[in-house]
């Protein structure tokens, strides 16, 4: 009998969609480890990825031929070793464009009405301005990696009257999007734009994309915005900007290192809004992830190979 393994819970609803599309498949699933643990070396499909999985899935003679991410990032996932055993790989991605794009605005709106500023002032019970507030309404906003989230990040801008700039890889043209540029073009929108929004993977090519350089082409009055993945900044030339006022603030949700550290600077900078690596939360999360496995799931038993988000071993995303 096939097996696949789910190293988290699923809900009666889903487990019963499983085996109504897949008879005679052996589905185990739980939180606890001890549930899933002894059936990782038989499973032919895991759902989702744990540490575990690794010591488990990649020995000699394991049966694993797809493993379904629970989230976006692949960035921590063991890619060579899947591509060399020509293991299949498919992610979330598409699931946080609704919770991330609103983290997006909540940073942006924030940081140019100054809102972080009146709550640290509630806290001790002052009455007092934060000084002069900016508006949003027809800036510009440059998207560095426009995918579903940064697809619908310009969409929501437009409401703004926002001008919107984009960069992905192939330069292909977005619908929210006045100008899509390449690679190439990313000096031209960090010299243009009011926000800045980083919604890039973890990739060799993307890590450290933002550093001194980069920073000193912004404007000095521009926000810069990460909720893609810490490692793609260079963490000490945006404090260096941060502090020196080469850029005005930063909106933080990933970190290279996280938990953040207590003795890092970031935690004192007025200029910067952190959340803790919680964007792309939402309490409709697993049940946008369920729908996508499920559209893999049925191409699979019908002798296909998943295409809903495929990852590609060479790009890393």
């Amino acid at each position: 009998m096939s097996k696949m393994v789910c190293v988290h819970s699923l809900t009666p609803q889903q487990e019963e969609q499983i085996k109504q599309m897949a008879p005679g498949w052996e589905l185990v699933h739980g939180k606890e480890k001890e549930l899933w643990l002894p059936h990782l070396k038989e499973a032919e499909i895991v759902i989702d990825w744990k540490t575990a999985c690794e010591t488990e899935c990649l020995q000699p003679g394991t049966r694993l031929r797809w493993v379904q991410n629970w989230g976006a990032g692949v960035d921590m996932l063991p890619l060579q070793e899947f591509a060399s055993r020509g293991i299949m790989l498919t992610n979330a991605s598409g699931v946080h464009a609704y919770p991330i794009s609103e983290t997006i605005f909540s940073m942006m709106l924030s940081f140019t009405r100054k809102l972080h500023l009146s709550m640290r002032n509630q806290l001790q019970k002052q009455w007092k301005g934060t000084g002069s507030l900016g508006e949003i309404h027809g800036k510009t906003i440059g998207i560095i990696g426009v995918g579903a989230i940064g697809e619908e990040t310009a969409r929501l801008a437009k409401a703004f009257g926002m001008t919107v700039l984009g960069i992905r890889r192939s330069g292909g043209a977005s619908e929210f999007v006045e100008q899509m540029y390449d690679n190439d073009g990313l000096e031209l929108v960090l010299r243009e734009s009011d926000y800045v929004v980083v919604t890039l993977p973890l990739t060799n090519e993307t890590r450290h994309r933002f550093g001194k350089a980069q920073f000193e082409r912004m404007k000095k009055t521009a926000m810069f915005i990460n909720i893609g993945r810490g490692g793609t900044t260079d963490t000490e030339a945006l404090i260096e900007a941060l502090q020196t006022g080469t850029i005005a603030g930063a909106g933080l949700d990933v970190f290279e290192q996280e938990p953040l550290p207590e003795s890092s600077p970031l935690w004192d900078l007025e200029n910067v809004i952190m959340t803790p690596h919680n964007s792309g939360s939402t309490d409709q999360y697993n049940e946008r992830a369920f729908e996508i496995f499920m559209q893999n799931l049925q191409q699979y038993l019908q002798g296909h190979e998943p295409i809903v988000n495929r990852v590609d071993y060479n790009l890393q995303y």
